[in-house]
């Protein structure tokens, strides 16, 4: 055990006095095995309760962070955790567990598994019968840290009082390794990476058997929603226990649909959305945020009457373009008096001197059905590899390819913020077709209003994804802002026929400035606005695509625009 204050004056390297930092703790699991953890806790006092965090990512790594953000380094900081300087002397135990397999916990690494969860129902257990914990524990933390947060609440384990996930996916099948069917590869490229810093890097010295689970055959194989992620997968009925879901319009890649499905869909009686923009790190580090935090956590775990659940549960940064917006509070989700607004598609021939792919969004569905059709492989110097990963790099993700619709000039600012969906009448020469489907902001200029993405790159407004052989839709749990796919078989086309899909385009907030145009691009590739989210496109996308719009063909936008109070 190190008593932190004893180190030298001020503490180790900064750290706050007062702080007992207890390292390579074991932790107990059901099956013998003892996973490690680091408890940074108050010295002495009353008993408080644990904040806990279990995940991949070592313990024992300190994270530097940037320099702009408002929590300054220290050597307890740990990547995506909450800064025990800060929370320690408000009266908590932070508590942080190497998963099993991964830093210098033992055994066989199978993120977000079944088996995780059900470890870390025991260190829930074994942490709040400590004699430093009051018995409540709470769970908060980022991305991984928010993850797993949705899964082991799947088993409500007795001393769990609360959770905060923030920006963190509750489905691993739709939100992060599927997107409407589409393999994302920035799951790919997350394992291999942490499997390197484990094989290669420091951690290989404590575990250099780890990482040995087929978890990337696993995932690939199981690309139907077969049961296979069950243990990895939100199930709401059974999540019952008080949340903060807090979700990043500008994380349309991975964190973002699983916050505003847990707010809705969670059993729990007593739960809170909060959606910000900006950088994945960033928000969960501001004083603001923090102060959220506290008081909620306080609320659930000191038991302390602060207001914080009398308040409106839902607060929403209404983003104005550019990383300019302001907050505001809200009763529900999707808002109640949201003026759900169709934006048909026109697709009848453009006019002289316009682009040979664009078309235009209109009140109406036009009378006469018209179509537009465009290679399935998008158009590179990279020609139709349409498999090969070099094709991204030879330019794939460039204007021009699919089919790129226009609003007219908003004759006033327009507010949209909720679920977007899009209804599209599609056919292909192949047996299957992928729909990439970009919202952006385009200025008076031309120019594309940009947000901040959560690696700090520009991003457009939202996005949404289908391979059309997956437009089977669940009828229980779709609605008509909010598509929902079964995922559970492969409808191939024939070539030539021409179906009605649905896509699911993921929650957004934007106020289209007085002279802007809302821009929808439909592409059988990653679009505009991609980087670090890209996706993998099968071997049938070799011919060409179909988009028919008009008559009795009606194809269209569903957006949420929402009146001024």
């Amino acid at each position: 055990m190190l008593d932190v204050k004893s180190e030298m004056p001020g503490g180790a390297g900064g750290a706050s006095n007062g702080i007992v930092v207890e390292r390579d703790v074991d932790v107990p699991v059901r099956d013998g095995c003892r996973l490690k953890a680091d408890v940074l806790r108050p010295d002495g006092g009353e008993p408080v309760p644990a904040l806990l965090n279990l995940g991949p990512y070592q313990k024992d790594k300190v994270w530097i962070p940037p320099e702009n953000l408002e929590e300054k380094p220290n050597p307890l900081m740990n990547w995506e955790t909450v800064n025990p300087e800060w929370w320690v002397p408000r009266g908590y135990a932070c508590v942080r567990i190497d998963a099993r397999g991964t830093g210098k916990s033992p055994g066989r690494t199978e993120p977000w598994s079944l088996q995780e969860s059900l470890d870390y129902c025991d260190a829930i257990a074994w942490a709040a019968a400590q004699p430093w914990c009051n018995g409540k524990v709470g769970l908060i933390g980022i991305s991984y840290f928010a993850i797993n947060q949705w899964f082991v609440a799947n088993h409500q384990p007795p001393a769990l009082a609360a959770i905060v996930p923030w920006e963190g996916f509750a489905d691993l099948y739709r939100d992060a390794l599927f997107h409407g069917g589409i393999l994302n590869q920035f799951m790919t490229n997350w394992f291999v990476t942490h499997l390197c810093h484990h094989l290669i890097g420091r951690a290989y010295r404590d575990n250099p058997d780890t990482f040995t689970a087929d978890t990337l055959w696993r995932w690939v194989r199981h690309n139907l929603d077969t049961g296979a992620f069950a243990g990895e997968q939100a199930q709401w009925d059974k999540i019952t226990v008080p949340l903060f879901s807090v979700g990043n319009w500008s994380g349309m890649g991975l964190h973002l649909r699983g916050n505003t499905e847990g707010f809705m869909r969670a059993a729990s009686k007593h739960k809170k959305l909060r959606m910000h923009s900006g950088t994945h790190v960033h928000p969960f580090y501001t004083e603001e945020a923090r102060q959220q935090q506290l008081r909620f956590l306080d609320h659930w775990l000191k038991g302390v009457d602060n207001g914080v659940m009398d308040e409106p549960p839902v607060r929403l940064f209404i983003r104005h373009g550019n990383g300019r917006g302001e907050w505001r509070d809200e009763h529900e989700w999707p808002l109640a008096r949201t003026r759900w607004t169709k934006l048909h598609l026109d697709l009848s021939p453009p006019p002289q001197g316009a682009a040979a792919n664009s078309g235009r969004l209109v009140d109406g569905n036009p009378a006469e059905t018209a179509s537009r059709t465009y290679f399935a492989s998008g158009l590179s110097k990279g020609g139709s590899s349409s498999a090969s990963s070099t094709f991204l790099a030879s330019g794939a993700m460039q204007a021009g390819m699919g089919v790129s619709l226009d609003t007219a000039p908003f004759a006033h600012d327009t507010e949209i913020t909720g679920p977007v969906a899009a209804t599209l009448w599609v056919s292909s020469s192949s047996e299957d077709m992928d729909l990439f489907l970009t919202i952006r902001d385009i200025d008076a200029d031309g120019n594309d209003v940009w947000e901040i993405g959560q690696q700090g790159q520009p991003v457009p407004i939202a996005k949404g994804w289908l391979r059309v052989s997956h437009r089977e839709l669940d009828p229980e749990l779709t609605r008509p802002w909010r598509p929902y796919h079964r995922h559970a078989r492969r409808l191939y086309l024939t070539p030539g026929e021409v179906v009605k899909v649905e896509v699911e385009i993921w929650p957004t907030s934007m106020v289209f400035r007085k002279g802007h145009r809302l821009r929808l691009d439909i592409q059988p590739r990653d679009g505009i606005g991609s980087v670090h989210y890209t996706h993998y496109h099968a071997d049938y996308n070799t011919g060409t695509n179909t988009i028919w719009a008009g008559g009795e063909r009606e194809s269209f936008l569903l957006v949420p625009v929402i009146p001024p109070r």
